[in-house]
């Protein structure tokens, strides 16, 4: 599923137009993308949690000429599903 067909299930579950279910999504997604570059985590009971994990700095290969790099350490978004959400998996 894509998010152009999560946005239009979203809009036939809930009864309002695609555009109304399109635009409260993508508040969904701000909110989200701006509590964690605020250093903050979302937890949705039962569903999930979005946090921030720190990846160390590490040392990689080119894939092309199998060179020895250096890979910057980083922060990447990261999902953990909830009970519910597994349970019902």
């Amino acid at each position: 599923m894509n998010k152009t067909e999560l946005i239009e299930r979203i809009a036939e579950q809930t009864d309002v137009p695609a555009s109304e279910a399109q635009r409260h999504f993508e508040a969904f997604e701000r909110v989200v993308t701006e509590t964690l570059k605020g250093g903050d985590e979302v937890r949705i009971t039962g569903f999930g949690k979005f946090s921030v994990k720190e990846r160390k700095a590490r040392e990689g290969r080119n894939p092309q000429t199998g060179e020895k790099m250096k890979i910057a350490a980083s922060k990447v978004p990261s999902f953990s599903a909830g009970n519910a959400l597994k349970g019902a998996i």
